[in-house]
């Protein structure tokens, strides 16, 4: 009996808050030390180890020691680009990591007629590992569409499929706007589909195909996967047995921090009258130690919302013990002030959002951008949000920025901007 663990979904460098990007670092060296008191003989990373194809140098160098440290161990670590690692104009990180040993990425792509595929043999087990990457808007539906699935379906052994690819016919309902690629477009008969991209947990089986499971994400990049963790989502990772097939995947809980989620309906209150409801609320909770989610919604009946003092409601639940306050008002507003209503707290889902209304609003002839251009706005702003690398000087990364920009519009400028 044979052992492997499946994580995806880490986004190291996600958390900007010192005590939250702790939590995030702590929740992945926690899913490392567990596996490796499973007797784990090696492990697989779907996908946005993390949060940047650049990320911050001492988030890779702290990430470097710890992958290090489990390689050293005699354990291989399989892994593919996220739709956050890959970049096609630049070196990714996992290409560095995978340059230094650290790593194997095992995306081999086979040039022809149709997309063919390498499979990495792990050395102690004679798992066969291949898969696809992570891409950008419609681009990983189009590679499944190549795949030559006759010929990856052949080949003997136990096989593990790696991607990194919402699946539609297992999309949750309230990520519905979620790019996905159709379950008919994998190769069948695999003895495990190692998902990555959407962070929640699942496992799914399905007639003519092995276990197909997400693990979700490891701690959470944004303020929705904390709100949920705070509501009762549980992260962690997938530990796998087999020996010709699989064994059903268990569940491994990684909990770094303990939560709490706090939601206040101030609907009809004036604004002084809210904020003391908030008050009493938050006192008959215990905060000590946990990362806490209060969440602010309701129509006030008079007021300012910003007569809600958020500062001083954070200084109260520090004062109680609370390690770190996220305060969503998103669903706050008064009748006075007519304001456009934010009922999105999943940063990726807001910006589609609007994106997608104002492009109802103009008069767009280019289909391409009719069809895809929430899509492109949404990764040109990612590309975007990319920081300047260590001695990388401005003219360095200014032209990094425009050829980024080039590859999402799909032009060609010349890379000097004109």
């Amino acid at each position: 009996m044979y052992r492997f663990a499946h994580l995806s979904d880490c986004h190291l460098g996600a958390q900007k808050h010192p005590d939250l990007r702790e939590l995030e670092f702590e929740a992945f060296r926690m899913a490392l030390d567990d596996a490796l008191q499973n007797d784990v003989d090696f492990m697989i990373i779907a996908g946005d180890l993390f949060h940047s194809n650049i990320p911050n140098m001492e988030t890779v160098k702290r990430a470097t020691l710890e992958l290090r440290r489990i390689r050293e161990a005699g354990v291989p670590i399989y892994v593919n680009y996220g739709s956050h690692d890959y970049s096609p104009s630049h070196t990714s990180m996992i290409d560095i990591l995978e340059s230094a040993g650290v790593i194997d990425k095992v995306v081999r792509p086979i040039p022809g007629k149709k997309l063919g595929l390498e499979f990495t043999v792990d050395e102690k087990t004679g798992a066969k590992i291949t898969g696809l990457s992570g891409r950008s808007r419609t681009l990983e539906a189009e590679y499944f569409m190549k795949l030559d699935r006759e010929a990856l379906e052949a080949e003997d052994g136990f096989r593990i499929f790696l991607f990194h690819s919402a699946i539609t016919q297992f999309k949750p309902v309230d990520l519905a706007d979620m790019e996905s690629v159709d379950l008919n477009l994998f190769p069948r008969g695999f003895e495990y589909y190692a998902g990555g991209h959407v962070h929640r947990k699942g496992c799914y089986i399905e007639e003519g195909y092995g276990p197909i499971v997400y693990p979700g994400t490891l701690f959470g990049s944004y303020a929705g996967d904390l709100e949920e963790n705070a509501r009762g989502e549980t992260r962690g990772y997938y530990l796998v047995k087999f020996t010709d097939r699989a064994r059903e995947p268990e569940f491994r809980e990684i909990r770094p921090s303990e939560f709490e989620y706090i939601e206040c309906d101030v609907t009809g209150k004036n604004s002084q009258d809210a904020y003391h409801q908030i008050g009493r609320e938050i006192a008959g909770h215990d905060v000590t130690g946990k990362v806490v989610m209060l969440k602010i919604r309701g129509e006030l009946s008079s007021g300012r919302t910003s007569d809600i003092d958020s500062a001083s409601i954070r200084e109260k639940l520090e004062s109680m013990g609370a390690r770190v306050v996220q305060i969503n008002r998103y669903g706050l507003s008064t009748r006075e002030i007519q304001k456009v209503r934010v009922v999105e707290s999943d940063v990726p889902r807001l910006e589609r959002r609007i994106f997608r209304e104002k492009l109802a609003g103009l008069d767009i002839r280019n289909r391409k951008l009719v069809e895809e251009g929430d899509s492109i706005a949404v990764e040109l702003l990612r590309r975007l949000e990319n920081e300047k690398a260590p001695g990388e000087n401005k003219s360095e990364y200014e032209k990094r920025i425009i050829e980024d920009a080039e590859d999402v519009l799909g032009l060609d400028l010349g890379g000097d901007g004109t």
